[in-house]
Parts: C-alpha cells; sequence; structure tokens
C-alpha cells in the first residue's frame, strides 16, 4: 500500500512549475536579445554620427597629403595617391611658424596657469568659506557671463591702450590671472562635493585656510583642475579674435594669425595642399591632447554637477 504525503507536489502542480520556469528562461533570453540589439543601434548610430564628423578631418588630412592634379578632380580621389609629404615642409618652411606657435605656446601656458589659480581661489572662497553676501556675490559673478564679448571689446581695448599694452601678449595673457565666471563655477561646485569634514579637521590641527586649500583641496580636485586646463589651454591656442585686435607686429603672430594670413598668399597662389597642411598642424596637437586628457576631462565635467 502506497502512503501518499499530502505535502509532495502533485503532477500537475510540477508542470505549471516547469512552464513557470520555462517562461522565466525565455523572457531573460527575451530581454538579453533585446538589450543587445539596443546595444547594437546604438553603437550603429554613434559610429554613423562620428564618421560624419570625423570625415572634414579626413579631408584635411587627405588633401594636405595629395599632388596638385588630385585636389580638384571629380571623382574625389579619396587615398592620394602618391602620398607628398612635402607638402608639410612646406607648410611649416614657407612661415615662421617656430615663432608663431612659440607664441601661441606662451599665451596658452601662461593663459591656463592664470585660469587654474585664480578661478581655483576665487572658487574656494565661495565654496567653503561662509562670509556675508557670499551667494549674492556668487550671482553677480555669473551673471558677468550674460555679458557677450563684443560688449566689453572697445572697453578693454581702450583700456589696454591706456596702459601701452597694444602689440604685446600682455591683453591676452594678464586678464586670465583675474579669473572667469566659468571657471570659478566648476571649481565651487566640485568643492561643494568634498565633504566638509576635511576641512574641518585640518582646522583643528591648526591649518589656516591657505594651508586647507593647497594642502587637501587641491590634491583631491584633479578632475577640475585637468579639464579647467584642457578648456582654457585649447581656447587660446585656437582664438584668433583676441590676436587679430591687439596684435599687429608680424614677430607677435600666433598659429592662428599667422594661418590666416598664409592662407591668404597661398589661396591666391592656388596651392591648397599646402594650406591644409598647415592647417592639420595647428590642428592636431589640440586633438590628441583632448584624446589623452579625455577620461580626466569628462569626469571632471560629470563631477562638478554632483553637488549644488
Amino acid at each position: 500500500m502506497t502512503i501518499v504525503n499530502p505535502t509532495d507536489p502533485t503532477e500537475s502542480e510540477m508542470l505549471l512549475q516547469r512552464n513557470i520556469e520555462a517562461e522565466g528562461i525565455r523572457r531573460r533570453r527575451v530581454r538579453r536579445v533585446r538589450q543587445t540589439a539596443g546595444k547594437g543601434l546604438r553603437l550603429l548610430i554613434l559610429t554613423a554620427f562620428g564618421l560624419i564628423f570625423a570625415l572634414p578631418l579626413y579631408w584635411m588630412l587627405a588633401t594636405s597629403l595629395k599632388v596638385e592634379s588630385q585636389i580638384f578632380v571629380y571623382p574625389p580621389v579619396w587615398f592620394p595617391n602618391p602620398i607628398k609629404w612635402q607638402n608639410y615642409v612646406r607648410a611649416v618652411t614657407a612661415i615662421p611658424f617656430l615663432m608663431y606657435a612659440g607664441n601661441t605656446l606662451t599665451i596658452a601656458v601662461l593663459s591656463m596657469i592664470g585660469q587654474v589659480v585664480s578661478s581655483s581661489l576665487v572658487g574656494y572662497g565661495f565654496a567653503r568659506i561662509r562670509w556675508p553676501g557670499r551667494d549674492i556675490v556668487f550671482i553677480l559673478v555669473l551673471s558677468t557671463m550674460m555679458l557677450p564679448y563684443q560688449v566689453t571689446m572697445i572697453p578693454l581695448y581702450v583700456v589696454f591702450r591706456n596702459l601701452d599694452w597694444i602689440n604685446t601678449l600682455k591683453p591676452l595673457i594678464i586678464p586670465s590671472f583675474f579669473g572667469y565666471a566659468f571657471n570659478i563655477f566648476l571649481f565651487r561646485q566640485f568643492f561643494k562635493s568634498i565633504p566638509s569634514e576635511l576641512s574641518d579637521a585640518a582646522r583643528i590641527d591648526g591649518c589656516n585656510e591657505f594651508n586647507i586649500y593647497w594642502r587637501i583641496i587641491l590634491p583631491l580636485s584633479k578632475p577640475v583642475l585637468a579639464t579647467v586646463a584642457l578648456f582654457d589651454f585649447l581656447y587660446n591656442w585656437n582664438d584668433f579674435q583676441g590676436p587679430l585686435i591687439y596684435l599687429h607686429d608680424e614677430k607677435n603672430y600666433t598659429l592662428s594669425l599667422g594661418l590666416q594670413a598664409f592662407g591668404g598668399y597661398y589661396s591666391r597662389n592656388l596651392e591648397p595642399a599646402t594650406l591644409m597642411a598647415a592647417a592639420a598642424i595647428v590642428v592636431l596637437p589640440t586633438i590628441l591632447i583632448f584624446f589623452l586628457a579625455q577620461r580626466t576631462f569628462i569626469q571632471g565635467v560629470t563631477m562638478t554637477g554632483i553637488k549644488g
């Protein structure tokens, strides 16, 4: 005689359980397939947009390596053959390229140092020190971003002319040591994300505000330091309007002004390959710097909005 345990599952219950498990497995497979398809579609779209944006850069590089007979033909020549490296040699030797590069590097590096030092100090004052009217002053600082450069261009020119700074590098360097509202905002937001307990512990140990800023806050702020430095360096490296306004002597020209004068000459002489080679030499360093610092740059931008 077989004794049936009332707690044992019946055959129908076991079948129902197997069906439920099979349905769960099927749903998980469908979910994985959808996730894989979604990732593949996003990757395909991003790749397509990336190729679209990279096409002008590739065309510039390809044109800079072509012989003159391959530039204005139809259908276009996508892969230069033969490769003419002499275009780069001519682009560097046709103008005082090293002098222009030295001026540009001087402006970019000194301005970058000035922005990092001044903006970080001001941002620290807004983020970590309590004083009456701090938030109101911060709003006033941010409101300066609403003024277009064209509004302040003439007054600034008059000030620099009275200081006898016109046709020198000073108007392009010294203002950077007084901070910029956007960089101050980035530093303030990042500094506010650092726990205040670190500063309190340092004060208990006898540190003053400058030592807290220098020894504790700045070492923890490498992402925002790299972000501001990269922003400012790229801006000054590619700046055309500022040098065009303040620099009149060719010995003070930057790469952007030199490239403009160079392009005017070679466009009249129908040598676009040499012009493209010169443009590639100016553009490629900024692209390389961005890709090398890309991870730190993105981290700095995303972390500045953690705490308001």
